[in-house]
């Protein structure tokens, strides 16, 4: 990927919500979901976000609007899984990104016939992007793993191989779902010192702030991807939250690492930030001079100059009392993923290095991306050193945990002088009462 026309940042849409500045989708970003019209008895489609309007990928294949040369492209994103788009090339995705903003940009002569493809995004609701038919989870924040490990290892909160090889688990893909759909507190054994285990709701329910990373093309099984190549299998990236039960986790971690802690409900955004639109917000990958080094298969000139990307985080609560007193969620954290100990391109190459082949819309989480201080944290767990010390919210209230009726809200962007402000959307879903056992 390389800076082109697209990421221009005097471009303006002849759709004016596009052109506020304060728009998440401004003509430079242009994400993919897959959504319908909400109470419509519709098929779900695919879709890309222009200011406050979606642009129905199925109407634009119709009219066949963006011409012959993209035509492929327009079908697979107009399907109802995005997979066979995130299967092609970096250059047919490239192709179609450009073909889209010069028909959006103003003064297009596609104007006429793109309007009548327009939704606005207040009449839609959205599912799933793609089938996910693997989502492995990584522990990316040196500051996440150093202030978790304290709690349980004071003297030695990280683990000797931390440092040197990214640390993933197999999450559960059946189990994720879009922002906006809520999920019940999870059950599970806890065990309580000096007592015999119990199966009853989980106490210490927490979030985790992550990016979702969208595997592109597959990889032969049996073959690594290089990390030179490991930037043309990421299609692009969305806002995920690992709901986390930590009182479950500490009871059934050893010596396995989390199972029912973590598969009831992971949370994504709708919207995929292509990796494209991401790269003039692309920074230096670096590492202390006295942690060892990445391994060759690990490391490239490319990755050091420009593996990391500065999209900023943010987390909010929303307590049931804020709702009913029309008070919106409180912020409680912003951080950015530059901080991440290893790049995206690190976890493409250590993942297959083995042989293991990713598949087109496989989801690869980043784990949390806490930063290097406290306001910078990225789960609870961290923010209240596992309970002790309860998060005071602006309302009053207290948490040291999540209870029935909170709502978790997270938010993405980026943003640089000479470069247009680009956003995630968000991603939000509300603790429900436990099914009762």
């Amino acid at each position: 990927m390389a800076l082109n026309e697209t990421h221009d940042a005097g471009l303006q849409s002849w759709v004016a919500s596009a052109n506020t500045g304060k728009s998440e989708f401004p003509i430079q970003n242009l994400p993919f979901a897959v959504f319908r019209r909400t109470g419509k008895n519709e098929a779900f489609r695919g879709g890309v976000a222009i200011g406050d309007q979606v642009l129905d990928m199925a109407a634009v294949s119709a009219a066949k609007a963006l011409g012959s040369a993209v035509q492929t492209q327009v079908e697979a994103a107009a399907q109802a899984q995005l997979n066979n788009l995130m299967a092609m090339s970096p250059a047919q995705w490239s192709a179609l990104r450009l073909a889209l903003s010069r028909a959006l940009r103003a003064g297009a002569a596609e104007e006429a016939a793109l309007k009548a493809c327009l939704v606005p995004q207040s009449e839609v609701e959205y599912t799933v992007p793609a089938k996910v038919g693997d989502y492995t989870d990584f522990y990316t924040s040196v500051y996440h793993a150093t202030n978790v490990g304290k709690l349980f290892r004071p003297t030695n909160p990280l683990m000797e191989n931390y440092k040197w090889v990214p640390i993933g688990y197999h999450g559960r893909a059946s189990s994720i779902r879009i922002s906006g759909v809520d999920f019940k507190r999870p059950n599970g054994q806890l065990k309580a010192p000096e007592a015999d285990p119990v199966l009853k709701p989980c106490n210490r329910l927490d979030y985790e702030l992550e990016l979702g990373i969208y595997a592109g093309a597959a990889n032969t099984w049996g073959d690594a991807i290089g990390i030179e190549d490991a930037e043309d299998h990421i299609f692009g990236l969305c806002l995920l939250n690992d709901w986390s039960a930590r009182d479950v986790q500490a009871w059934e971690y050893q010596p396995l690492g989390p199972f029912l802690s973590k598969n009831f409900a992971t949370s994504i955004s709708p919207w995929i930030v292509t990796l494209e639109a991401l790269e003039p917000y692309r920074t230096a990958f670096t590492r202390p001079a006295e942690d060892p080094q990445p391994l060759p298969y690990l490391s490239s000139a490319a990755n050091r100059e420009r593996g990391a990307l500065d999209v900023q985080l943010t987390v909010a609560i929303q307590t049931p009392k804020m709702r009913e007193a029309g008070q919106d969620a409180a912020q409680i954290t912003q951080t950015s993923y530059r901080h991440a100990y290893w790049t995206m391109a690190q976890l493409i190459a250590h993942h297959t290095v083995n042989g293991c082949d990713l598949q087109p819309g496989d989801l690869l989480g980043t784990g949390t991306l806490s930063g290097p201080t406290p306001s910078e944290a990225g789960a609870l767990l961290e923010i209240t050193e596992g309970g002790k010390n309860p998060l005071s919210l602006p309302n009053g209230e207290t948490r040291t945990f999540l209870q029935d009726g909170d709502a978790v809200v997270f938010t993405g962007w980026c943003e640089k002088p000479g470069a247009a402000r680009i956003g995630f959307g968000e991603c939000r879903a509300t603790v429900l009462p436990a099914r009762q056992v």
